[in-house]
C-alpha cells in the first residue's frame, strides 16, 4: 500500500500544500512548530478520519478558517482511492472514498492502516486506563469490523444508562424496569468485547515479546494482561450487585469501559519498575508488533509514521530501527526532523528512494 500524494486545505497551519510522495522513505524537515508534525496527523486523518492529537475535530481548522480539507491518493494492489476527510465550522465531518461518501464513517476503519511512533507513545505507560483501551480498542477495531460495531453500540447503551441513572438523581425518581432494558441491551456486548481483548492478547503479546527482545538486547521478561471486571463472572449480576454504587455515583461503575491494560516487566508494572529506556523500548515494541499484526491482517503492510524520534531515542534504538528499514520490514515511511544532516546520516545507504521536504512555517518545498 502506498500514499501516493497529499493535499491540505486552511489544515492546522497550512492555507494549502501539494505533495507527492517517494514509495519508501520521506522526510519533513524543520524546526519545532514549523508543521511537520502537523503533515502526518494529516497522513492519520485520511486513514482513520480522525487526528492523532487533539480530541476535537474543530482545532484541526486553520485559525480564522470556516473548514479544512484534507485529501489523499492511496495506491493498493495496483488499484487507487482518493480518500477525502473535510469539516466545516459547525457541521458533521464527511469523509469520502472516490467521491462517494460514507454513510458510518466506521465502514473506513482498518482499509488504508497506518501505524505512528511517536513522543507521545510513552503516555500509554504513564497515564491512566483510558488511554490504553483507547489504543487497543482502535488497534483491534482495526482489524475486526464486528469488534468496531460492538465497541460503538456498547458506547451507545452505556450512555444512555449513564444518562438514566443521572435522570434518577435529577427528578428524585426510579425507573428499574427502564434500567433492567438496558442491563439487558449492555450485558451481551459487554461481555463480547471482553473475550474479543483477551482473545487478541493471546496473539498479540508473541509478537511484542520478540519485538522487546530485538530493540533492547535485554533480558528483562516483558508482557502485558487484560484485566477485567467480566472475565470469569456473571456481568448481568455484576450490575445488579453495582445498581445501588452506580445510583449513587449517577454513572456506570462495572464493564469492560472500566477494564485496563497492565504492563509488566519481570512482573512488576513498568510505570513504577522500568527506566526511561525500558518504557521508550517497551512502547517501541508495542508499535512494531501493531505494525506486524496490521500487515498479516491486512495482507498489505501500513504506512508507518515516525515523529521526531531522533531527537528522542538513544543510538542504539534508532539502529535497531534503521536495520528493520534496511531489511524492508516496512513499506512506506514518513519521518519528521529538526536536522537535514542527521537524517541524511541515519538514512544514508538504506533506500535509494528517499524524498526530503522543507518545511517552514506552514509551507512545504521539495528539498532538491
Amino acid at each position: 500500500m502506498l500514499l501516493e500524494n497529499l493535499s491540505l486545505l486552511f489544515f492546522k497551519n497550512y492555507d494549502d500544500a501539494t505533495l507527492a510522495f517517494s514509495e519508501h522513505i520521506n522526510c519533513f524537515i524543520g524546526d519545532n512548530g514549523s508543521g511537520k508534525t502537523n503533515l502526518l496527523d494529516a497522513i492519520h486523518y485520511l486513514s482513520l478520519t480522525k487526528s492523532a492529537f487533539n480530541s476535537s475535530d474543530a482545532q484541526s481548522i486553520k485559525q480564522g478558517e470556516e473548514f479544512f480539507m484534507v485529501k489523499g491518493k492511496f495506491i493498493v494492489d495496483d488499484t487507487k482511492h482518493t480518500v477525502q476527510v473535510s469539516l466545516k465550522q459547525g457541521q458533521k465531518k464527511t469523509v469520502t472514498h472516490n467521491k462517494v461518501l460514507y454513510e458510518k464513517m466506521s465502514e473506513h476503519i482498518g482499509r488504508f492502516p497506518v501505524v505512528l511512533i511517536s513522543p507521545y507513545d510513552t503516555d500509554l505507560i504513564r497515564e491512566g486506563s483510558e488511554e490504553r483501551r483507547k489504543y487497543f480498542d482502535s488497534l483491534i477495531s482495526q482489524l475486526d469490523h464486528t469488534y468496531l460495531e460492538q465497541l460503538i453500540q456498547y458506547n451507545y447503551v452505556l450512555k444512555q444508562r449513564n444518562s438514566l441513572l443521572k435522570q434518577f438523581a435529577d427528578r428524585n425518581y426510579y425507573d428499574r424496569d427502564y434500567l433492567h432494558i438496558l442491563n439487558e441491551q449492555l450485558v451481551p456486548l459487554g461481555q463480547q468485547l471482553a473475550k474479543e481483548r483477551e482473545k487478541f492478547l493471546e496473539m498479540f503479546v508473541p509478537v511484542f515479546q520478540k519485538h522487546y527482545r530485538h530493540i533492547s538486547d535485554s533480558s528483562e521478561t516483558v508482557t502485558l494482561t487484560y484485566k477485567s471486571q467480566l472475565l470469569g463472572t456473571d456481568f448481568a449480576h455484576q450490575l445488579l450487585q453495582h445498581e445501588r454504587k452506580d445510583m449513587a455515583l449517577q454513572r456506570t461503575t462495572i464493564g469492560p469501559h472500566k477494564d485496563d491494560f497492565v504492563f509488566l516487566m519481570d512482573g512488576n508494572p513498568v510505570k513504577h519498575f522500568g527506566s526511561q529506556g525500558q518504557q521508550k523500548s517497551y512502547v517501541i515494541a508495542l508499535k512494531l508488533a501493531h505494525f506486524e499484526v496490521m500487515a498479516e491482517r491486512q495482507h498489505h503492510k501500513p504506512l508507518l509514521l515516525l515523529d521526531d524520534i531522533f531527537d528522542r531515542l538513544d543510538e542504539k534504538r534508532i539502529t535497531k530501527l534503521m536495520q528493520m528499514v534496511a531489511a524492508h520490514t516496512f513499506g512506506q515511511i514518513f519521518l519528521t526532523d529538526t536536522h537535514l544532516d542527521r537524517t541524511d546520516k541515519i538514512l544514508e545507504g538504506l533506500s535509494e528512494s528517499i524524498r526530503r521536504f522543507d518545511v517552514k512555517d506552514g509551507v512545504v518545498k521539495l528539498i532538491a
